[in-house]
């Protein structure tokens, strides 16, 4: 086949089987991130990332993820992904937990304190998001063109253009919901999220706080769904309100590129050796931690 037919069908295969190609930096990352020092907001040290990585003892596994600025959905997403699945990653030998969050150790610890995260989940502060890009993260669209203010480049982002090229599908799947998915996160983070007092509230509690009823499980027609439509949505809608917009000048990043620039994730085992990579290809593209924990 030739021609405009065989260029679909390329361009088709690269866009199904992106989710599986990562950088070579983040296929090794204890090698990419070797010398990245970033101060833990715990303990007030400084930790090499790559080091660390590269001590994980036998039969252990760490988990690392390279996020975004405080603020963005994707950072707030995997905090809270990583929140609820720590005790599974744990029953799968993840014994630790980094984060880099690309902002101030104050933006940390205020995150930190928005989504009630153990203190067995490590924050570290990297304000200019070098880490990051060693992993070998996306920087979004056009990251060094002179012409777009990052604020412009994040809103061709927000509106589907690329590359990356995933942020429209992944926001979209928030909308339209999946039949076979799993809410357990997702009503995990509302739960969390409605407790401290942001809207909207679609939870019905207890009176010990457990989850007696979702609104969304009388969701017309649709209500037997693993995630039903609009029920991730409002979790972001959430997120937005309640954490992006209230708080915006404690979480907001304090270098221009981080605005824009995303996410990724990596499980090591044994002296480093890389056992899951990830790197987000649009707003909100995080990885399923449930596939991830599979994978383990």
């Amino acid at each position: 086949m030739r021609g405009p037919a065989a260029s679909i069908l390329v361009l088709l295969h690269v866009a199904c089987t992106s989710a599986f190609v990562v950088p070579l930096s983040a296929a090794s990352p204890a090698k990419s991130l070797d010398g990245m020092v970033l101060t833990s907001i715990t303990t007030g040290q400084g930790v090499d990332l790559g080091k660390a990585l590269s001590a994980t003892a036998l039969g252990t596994k760490t988990l690392l993820v390279l996020g975004t600025h405080a603020a963005d959905f994707n950072m707030v997403e995997y905090a809270q992904r990583v929140r609820y699945f720590l005790p599974k990653l744990q029953n799968k030998g993840v014994l630790r937990f980094m984060i880099v969050v690309n902002g101030k150790a104050s933006s940390c610890r205020k995150l930190a304190e928005l989504l009630d995260l153990p203190e067995t989940m490590e924050l570290y502060a990297d304000p200019s998001g070098e880490a990051g890009r060693r992993f070998g993260v996306s920087r979004g669209f056009r990251p060094d063109d002179g012409r777009f203010s990052p604020a412009l480049r994040l809103f061709c982002m927000g509106i589907g253009i690329g590359p990356p090229w995933a942020t429209l599908g992944a926001v979209g799947s928030g909308y339209v919901g999946a039949p076979t998915g799993r809410r357990d996160y997702i009503e995990d983070a509302l739960l969390q999220g409605q407790l401290a007092g942001r809207w909207p509230s679609v939870l019905e509690l207890g009176p010990d706080n457990s989850i007696q009823r979702n609104r969304f499980d009388d969701f017309p027609l649709l209500s037997s769904w693993g995630i039903r439509p609009f029920e991730l949505a409002t979790l972001r809608l959430q997120n937005l309100v309640g954490i992006q917009f209230n708080h915006w000048e404690a979480l907001k990043p304090d270098e221009p590129q981080c605005l824009t620039q995303l996410g990724g994730c990596v499980v090591v085992g044994d002296a480093g050796e890389s056992l899951y990579s990830w790197v987000d290809r649009g707003l909100c593209d995080v990885p399923d931690f449930q596939s991830l924990v599979d994978t383990l």
